[in-house]
């Protein structure tokens, strides 16, 4: 059973602990609103407020994609060690099994 295909995806490993924060860092800032609920410092005449939320837009951006990249390559990652494993016993695709 220890063979069988998907064993251990779910894993918790340190590059999927990184992507869960880099996902989960904007919810935390927009949620924690009294972190922000003040006026000061002002940006150009605009409050604090107001600045500090729409700062949150490209930066939830570039952690997003920062989590998307990170997902791909762990993903390449688990596949390029797990394909010689199964690959190795299977038919050839469209053929039947002998």
């Amino acid at each position: 059973m220890s063979d069988a295909p998907g064993v251990g995806r779910g894993a918790v490993t340190p590059v999927r602990v990184v992507i869960g924060l880099c996902l989960a860092a904007p919810f935390v800032a927009m949620l924690w609103v009294g972190s922000y609920a003040r006026t000061g410092p002002a940006f150009i005449g605009i409050p604090f407020f107001y600045w500090y939320q729409v700062l949150w837009v490209p930066l939830s951006t570039v952690l997003t994609v920062t989590a998307y990249r990170l997902w791909q390559r762990d993903q390449r990652a688990r596949g390029a060690a797990g394909a010689p494993a199964s690959a190795a016993g299977a038919p050839a695709k469209g053929g039947a099994a002998e």
